[in-house]
């Protein structure tokens, strides 16, 4: 890739990490959805979709964000790792 101006290296990471960030909230919520949705016992049909959405999702998220670049990827996937620790923070604290 060829960056331009020196600049847009951290824009771009910081892009980059909004969007893992933003990506991993909804996986986990999603995430959260379909626990839920299997501990009540209200079939499968849902959970597995909701299952296949999520790794859909991080498939072309991951894919998008690859053809940006490696630091785009780094910084996207901490931004994934980022939205995983909230909710595994507010997780914790409901329990």
């Amino acid at each position: 890739m060829n960056y331009d101006v020196l600049g847009s290296i951290p824009v771009l990471a910081s892009g980059a990490a909004l969007v893992g960030l933003n990506f991993g909230l909804v996986y986990f919520q999603a995430l959260l959805r379909t626990a839920d949705l299997l501990a009540g016992g209200r079939g499968w049909l849902v959970p597995a979709g909701l299952t296949l959405a999520r790794v859909v999702g991080a498939i072309l998220v991951l894919a998008f964000v690859a053809r940006l670049g490696a630091i785009a990827l780094l910084a996207a996937f901490l931004g994934f790792l980022l939205a995983r620790m909230i909710a595994l923070h507010s997780a914790g604290s409901a329990g």
